[in-house]
């Protein structure tokens, strides 16, 4: 009897471990403009009580700070069916990885990154693409879950946008 008692105990150690959800799980985000499609992966880390950006902001420990990957775990993906004019750089159509630069927390920079597959905090400047600044904002309320949203805005055009803690980011894009 002593022995089924532990393996039930083993086993319902292991369903919750199976069922637990991860501190920054995976999401996406995908929109279609003139029959083209933009998606972005990316892990979704939580704030949980922490200060984010800024100095001695939890952003500030990762080794490639102010550049941050823009999400958790794995770098965050953008593939393109179409080349993109974003803020007047030029995305060819393929896949890349995105970053920002959050050295001045109201500032935001989005780097696009043509180094693919890699951890998140493997940044490497001379993989740039280009970089463009992003529209910055406050949103209604403190933002607890990081997200990221892609989004038609009429023809060929559509917006980024970046929410997380007290910031929002928007940067427009134009599929070529």
């Amino acid at each position: 009897m002593t022995k089924s008692v532990l393996m039930c105990a083993v086993l319902a150690m292991t369903a919750t471990v199976g069922f637990a959800q991860p501190k920054s799980p995976p999401a996406d985000t995908s929109v279609t403009i003139a029959g083209k499609t933009i998606t972005i992966k990316y892990s979704a880390p939580s704030v949980r009580g922490r200060k984010i950006f800024g100095e001695g902001g939890q952003l500030s420990h990762d080794p490639h700070y102010p550049v941050w990957r823009a999400g958790a775990n794995a770098a965050t993906a953008l593939h393109t069916d179409a080349d993109l004019d974003i803020k007047g750089l030029h995305v060819p159509a393929g896949d890349y990885t995105l970053f920002v630069n959050v050295a001045d927390p109201d500032n935001w920079e989005l780097i696009v990154s043509k180094d693919t597959g890699e951890w998140g905090l493997a940044y490497k400047s001379d993989k740039d693409l280009g970089r463009v600044k992003m529209d910055m904002s406050k949103p209604a309320a403190m933002v607890e879950v990081y997200k990221m949203t892609l989004s038609g805005t009429g023809g060929k055009s559509g917006t980024l946008l970046l929410e997380w803690e007290n910031h929002a980011a928007t940067v427009p894009f134009a599929v070529q």
